[in-house]
């Protein structure tokens, strides 16, 4: 049976506080499984208005209704607000989740600084950011997170490094199409990424037809040959307004044969001796602005091939 992970990204307090609760009991409902990461430290958002500069960041803004997903007060924090602590305010939410059956890990310290920062930040800077993220986890949880997947699939060589002496398991940074270990300028880093395969519903809402009613039609039909995939959601989509969409799907992939798992779930049944070693690269993806990181080889062929 092919299996489809679903990695949960949580951005924003507000994210912590109304759409994990949600997502939680849509998951139980449906008798499916899923990795929470969570952000640890302040919510920053209103800081992103920088990216208002970057090339079709605005068209992506009008697409996707931002104010309606993240609501006012979000887009004000670190700004006009100060931001939140979402670990702190948020630790019986997120031992929740652990105590549901969920795997949780790491998606960042400050999501917007992350995020925005990484590409050019160096070793200091880098460590910096992800042993606080990784000691918050430690104090809601009691344990050192076992996973990591970057904001904004955003990472630098030095991130890349540490996903290995910190002992994650597994990360998911990348975008790509299958399990492999990372290299980086032809270095080896020995923690397996587990990229996103699929498409999110904000790249897709907006485009060549794509709305909130049929949004899921499209992912379907990426999904319809079974094999192995991870789809990222977002607490703050998802979560909230899009929570009709997650249901669709999930029904739907169940009908299409998937058993709906957790990342760890595809972790375990790796062989690290056997995973292939993919360049990583920097490139763009439709409906995203600005650039990430991609798994190279097989993928990046076929993007620039469908481009």
């Amino acid at each position: 049976m092919a299996r489809l992970a679903l990695k949960i990204d949580v951005d924003t307090y507000r994210g912590t506080l109304a759409g994990v609760p949600q997502l939680v009991d849509i998951l139980r409902r449906h008798q499916a499984g899923a990795t929470f990461l969570f952000s640890l430290g302040p919510d920053h958002t209103g800081r992103a208005i920088k990216r208002a500069f970057r090339p079709g960041f605005m068209q992506k803004v009008g697409r996707t209704s931002v104010l309606s997903h993240y609501g006012l007060l979000t887009l004000m924090y670190g700004t006009v607000l100060p931001g939140p602590d979402i670990g702190r305010r948020c630790a019986d939410i997120l031992r929740g989740v652990r105590d549901a059956g969920y795997e949780t890990g790491i998606h960042c310290w400050d999501h917007v600084k992350w995020q925005d920062g990484v590409e050019t930040a160096g070793a200091e800077w880098t460590d910096n950011e992800m042993r606080k993220a990784v000691a918050r986890h430690a104090q809601v949880f009691g344990a050192a997170p076992r996973c990591h997947g970057a904001a904004g699939w955003q990472m630098n060589v030095h991130a890349l490094r540490l996903t290995q002496r910190l002992g994650f398991a597994w990360s998911s940074d990348t975008r790509g199409t299958h399990p492999f270990l990372p290299v980086w300028n032809g270095e080896i880093v020995r923690c397996p990424q587990l990229p996103t395969t699929l498409p999110t519903l904000d790249e897709l809402i907006g485009i060549d037809g794509v709305t909130a009613d049929n949004v899921h039609e499209r992912l379907l039909q990426l999904t319809a040959a079974p094999a192995d995939h991870v789809f990222t959601l977002h607490a703050e989509l998802e979560g909230m307004k899009l929570a009709p969409v997650l249901e669709r799907l999930l029904t739907a992939w169940r009908e299409q044969g998937y058993e709906i798992v957790a990342l760890a779930d595809l972790a375990a049944a790796l062989d690290l001796a056997r995973l292939p070693r993919c360049e990583i690269v920097r490139g763009e993806l439709p409906g995203r602005s600005g650039t990430l990181m991609l798994q190279g080889g097989e993928f990046l062929a076929a993007y620039k091939e469908a481009a």
